[in-house]
C-alpha cells in the first residue's frame, strides 16, 4: 500500500504500514537532509517539530470545532519524550496523536513516531487550556470530553 504524505491516514492504512493499533490522527512524511545531525541521524529538534506539527493538526481537526466563540489558549505544560531507535535520511515515518486522559481544563496527548513497522519515538504531552486573555484556565466543554472518551478511549481523571 502506498504511503500518503501530509494527509490523515485511515485505520487500515495505519495498520498496513506497521502501527500496532490505529491512532486518532496519523500523518506521514519522509526524513529530509536538513533534519540530520552531524552523525547523519535525525536531530532531536526534528522529532519535536514533527510532534508539534501533528499536535497542532490534532487541535485544529478535533478540538477547535468545540469552541464556537473565542478559543482558549492551548498551552503546552510538559512533555516526556523517549527515543527507541535512530532515524536516517529518506526514511518514511508516521507521526500520530491520541488523547489518553483529561481533567477539568487539561488533557494528555500520546504521540508516536513509526518507521518501517518500528516504534522510533514516543512523547506524552500535557496541554492546559487557558482563557483567551491569559487570565485563568478554560474548562473543557462537555462535548470535547465526550469526544475524548468516545473517539480516543481517554480516561476521565476529574474524579
Amino acid at each position: 500500500m502506498e504511503l500518503r504524505y501530509h494527509t490523515p491516514l485511515t485505520p487500515a492504512e495505519q495498520l498496513a504500514h506497521g502501527l500496532d493499533a490505529p491512532q486518532t490522527l496519523a500523518l506521514a512524511d519522509r526524513v529530509r537532509f536538513s533534519e540530520l545531525d552531524t552523525q547523519n541521524h535525525v536531530n532531536n529538534k526534528a522529532y519535536i517539530t514533527w510532534f508539534e506539527t501533528v499536535r497542532i493538526a490534532h487541535n485544529e481537526r478535533f478540538c477547535f470545532p468545540h469552541y464556537p466563540g473565542p478559543r482558549p489558549r492551548f498551552l503546552l505544560h510538559s512533555i516526556s519524550l523517549r527515543y527507541f531507535r535512530e532515524m536516517l535520511q529518506n526514511e518514511d515515518y508516521i507521526c500520530t496523536a491520541r488523547v489518553t486522559a483529561f481533567r477539568t481544563s487539561s488533557y494528555t496527548l500520546d504521540q508516536q513516531i513509526w518507521s518501517g513497522s518500528t516504534l522510533r519515538a514516543r512523547m506524552s504531552a500535557v496541554l492546559v487550556l487557558g482563557q483567551p486573555d491569559g487570565n485563568g484556565r478554560y474548562p473543557l466543554p462537555e462535548t470535547l470530553k465526550a469526544a475524548f472518551r468516545d473517539r480516543d478511549g481517554a480516561t476521565d481523571e476529574t474524579a
